[in-house]
């Protein structure tokens, strides 16, 4: 009995010694909704543009980023999808500058120049060519059913129409 008690408490302790570095591996670290449960609001879809090149440089005294080789730029909320030899965005200013063999697709359109502004408070693209050449756009022009014109005849929206008394058999 002295001897089962004796490899019971070894068993045991051993056992414990073999639980702790299981313990100590499967540590879990708290996420960011763990340790603030109200965490600030996430950048909403309107406020992110993502910029891929080879190389980029931001100068904060003047507010500009410039990318630099094979840049990529997606702006999902206005979405957009441009590529480029260079782009330079203008914080301060709010627009962007892309140039070199630019192409810029948008629900469809797209839009090819040597150079291509887009101000950004005014949604409006501004493309260059190179010298002696063009710019050239393809637009996907609507249907009349995707529009919705035809002939749909409704009446316009009266919000105090004329009483009508009821009709009694």
């Amino acid at each position: 009995m002295i001897l089962n008690k004796k490899i019971s408490k070894l068993l045991i302790l051993k056992g414990f010694a073999l639980i702790i570095p299981l313990a100590v591996n499967s540590v879990t670290y708290p996420t960011s909704a763990q340790i603030n449960p109200n965490p600030p609001p996430q950048n909403s879809p309107s406020r992110t543009m993502t910029v891929r090149s080879d190389i980029q440089e931001a100068d904060s005294r003047t507010g500009v980023v410039t990318a630099r080789g094979n840049v990529q730029i997606n702006y999902p909320a206005r979405k957009i999808q441009a590529t480029a030899a260079q782009a330079q965005y203008f914080s301060r200013e709010r627009r962007i500058v892309l140039s070199g063999d630019v192409f810029i697709l948008q629900e469809g359109n797209t839009i090819r120049g040597e150079t291509v502004t887009y101000l950004i408070d005014e949604g409006r693209f501004i493309a260059l060519p190179q010298s002696q050449g063009q710019v050239e756009s393809v637009y996907l022009v609507p249907t009349e059913q995707d529009t919705g014109g035809g002939n749909d005849v409704t009446a316009p929206f009266n919000p105090k129409p004329a009483f009508k008394s009821p009709i009694s058999p």
